[in-house]
């Protein structure tokens, strides 16, 4: 039986911040005792909360059938999408489906270990730079937290990966990076015709999928749900961001007059959004959407993103091809490290990270 939050006698908030964030605990060993009320660090401001807000529930993004790849009517549903909604979902992708559950069991055992085992893997402990494990967002920038765990794994090389990430999850994130890239590939070169950039060469590969990073997200059961959320309002900064979700759901995105659209899990799918570096290189023409993830009070969920981002000295701007023609720049040049320290200094505050672009 887990113990009560009595039982582990807490004494005031630092000794709850002491055990979820120094002690790798996490939320979910708050959420392990049974807590029946929610910490008062967790509980946003009103603004911030689901509840009260517009749910457009007949309106879904895009499910676009990936089985023909050469057919002109998927790439066009793939542009339209990233133009319109700046997220779709993909079926029948090619990732096999044993790779998807093989990545979503591996994400469940490594959140089953002992919190001395995650610990290991704090910031001021983690053996590499490149192996974070975390909660919430940016606690030391936020006013409230996040009911969310988190093992961001970045990908240096094969060899670094099998030396530092743990042992209880990177054969399968390996695998699942592996097999994503070809279908990322694909996307991309999709996404850069429609923008009449007709070549991806060395330099534009770099500046579109220079550097993956890939996150084991953990959002355990949550006490007064409705109070807190699982992840605040934002844009993801990558290029595009490749998604796995369990069956659980709680994923928002942001449409039309200050109303959110469910993102449904479907079975076997990826979702896939656009990130601010691809609205910046493709000036504006793709999309980068707020989203948001709700807590939730009676199943755990996880996710697996993958972040596939420009490398950290990139300077990214809009492509050439699309100003040749006299389309006026909406976006100056940033240097892609400044743009993503930007975004980790501050807490989830939707769509703000893009001005430090704007013109």
């Amino acid at each position: 039986m887990a113990p009560t939050l009595a039982a582990v006698s807490f004494n005031d908030s630092s000794d709850i911040t002491d055990f979820v964030l120094n002690k790798g605990n996490g939320v979910k060993g708050l959420s392990d005792m049974g807590l029946e009320s929610l910490p008062k660090q967790y509980i946003q401001p009103l603004e911030e909360r689901m509840c009260g807000t517009k749910i457009m529930s007949h309106e879904s993004i895009p499910i676009i059938d990936m089985s023909k790849w050469d057919d002109p009517k998927v790439a066009g549903a793939i542009c339209e999408a990233a133009e319109k909604w700046g997220f779709f979902q993909i079926i029948n992708h090619g990732v096999p489906i044993e790779v998807l559950e093989n990545v979503k069991e591996a994400t469940h055992q490594f959140f089953r270990l002992p919190a001395e085992e995650k610990r290991k893997y704090l910031k001021e402990f983690s053996p590499s730079n490149n192996v974070r494990f975390g909660t919430s967002f940016s606690p030391e920038a936020e006013k409230a937290l996040e009911w969310k765990d988190y093992l961001s794994l970045f990908y240096d090389s094969e060899d670094e990966a099998s030396a530092m990430w743990p042992a209880v999850c990177k054969d399968q994130v390996l695998e699942y990076m592996k097999r994503s890239e070809i279908v990322i590939r694909k996307l991309l070169d999709v996404l850069m015709k429609n923008l009449n950039v007709t070549e991806i060469d060395e330099t534009k590969e770099s500046l579109l999928m220079g550097s993956k990073r890939t996150n084991l997200n953990y959002y355990p059961i949550c006490p007064n749900p409705e109070l807190t959320v699982g992840v605040g309002r934002h844009s993801d900064v990558s290029t595009l961001t490749f998604l796995l979700q369990d069956d659980i759901g709680g994923l928002y995105v942001r449409g039309i007059n200050d109303s959110w659209i469910h993102v449904p899990p479907v079975s076997g799918s990826i979702v896939i959004n656009v990130g601010d570096a691809l609205q910046i290189m493709s000036n504006g023409r793709y999309k980068s959407i707020e989203h948001r993830v709700i807590a939730n009070g009676n199943n755990n969920r996880i996710s697996v993103p993958i972040f596939i981002n420009p490398r950290p000295s990139d300077k990214i701007s809009p492509f050439p091809e699309l100003l040749a023609s006299g389309e006026k720049a909406v976006y100056k040049e940033v240097l892609y490290s400044d743009y993503v320290k930007h975004f980790f200094r501050k807490a989830h505050d939707g769509k703000k990270t893009i001005d430090l672009a704007k013109i």
